[in-house]
């Protein structure tokens, strides 16, 4: 019998109110197994519920459903996977440094402008992200996402707000039809409340597109990283 290759993709999630995004991160992990199939045990977990960083303290590869590289990912995801007991793994980058996410995002934006009538051509694309007062990742990751949506010229413009610095997404000037697009990992509190009030801060342009993270392709995107790294590992 050929060997099991256990993975964990593990989120920040919400300390308040752990159980809603734990949920979604479980769900997210039976959907990338189905996509990896036989071979493969997926767990998933979120910083905000120990118990479920216990579970996955098994994986070899750990995937961080995180849109940057930071201290996160850096410190405190080794440290409590540490705590849990973990040792031996391999940790992915995360998902909004995947190569596939431009494309993936594109798509979603593109999406929600055919679902509202409006005519990309003549839209601007709004990408917001979380942004940071103290480190520099999100916003780098962010404006190399947005970079690459612009460059694919299916917009009439492409620009980058934030929620927690500037440009500040609630204060941007938009002028004439618009999709919002959160990337975002899930849909924890700044897209459920902080997005929605900024684009009215806004004006309401146009559609709000899902959080990137919870797109369709996105078991897919993250199979293929675990099935690369796993081959990887191999070699």
């Amino acid at each position: 019998m050929a060997p099991v290759t256990e993975a964990a993709i593990i989120a920040h999630g919400q300390p308040g109110d752990p159980a809603p995004l734990q949920a979604q991160i479980d769900e997210l992990a039976v959907r990338v197994a189905a996509e990896l199939g036989g071979g493969w045990v997926v767990h998933g977990a979120t910083l905000a519920c120990g118990c479920s960083v216990r579970r996955a303290a098994r994986a070899q590869l750990v995937y961080p459903v995180f849109m940057a590289e930071g201290w996160f990912t850096r410190s405190e995801l080794p440290r409590r996977l540490g705590m849990a007991g973990a040792a031996d793994y391999t940790v992915l980058q995360p998902l909004g440094l995947d190569p596939a996410m431009p494309q993936i995002g594109l798509d979603l934006a593109l999406d929600s402008a055919a679902s509202a009538g409006i005519d990309p051509a003549t839209a601007e694309l709004v990408v917001v992200g979380h942004g940071s007062q103290k480190s520099r990742g999100s916003a780098t990751a962010t404006r190399a996402f947005a970079d690459a949506l612009a460059a694919s010229g299916r917009f009439r413009g492409v620009t980058c707000g934030f929620i927690e610095e500037e440009p500040f997404f609630a204060r941007l000037q938009i002028t004439g039809p618009a999709i919002c697009l959160p990337f975002f990992a899930t849909t924890a509190g700044h897209v459920s409340e902080d997005v929605p009030q900024g684009w009215e801060a806004i004006g309401n342009p146009g559609p709000i597109a899902p959080a990137i993270g919870t797109a369709a392709a996105i078991p897919a995107c993250i199979a293929a990283a675990l099935t690369a790294a796993r081959r990887q590992n191999a070699a």
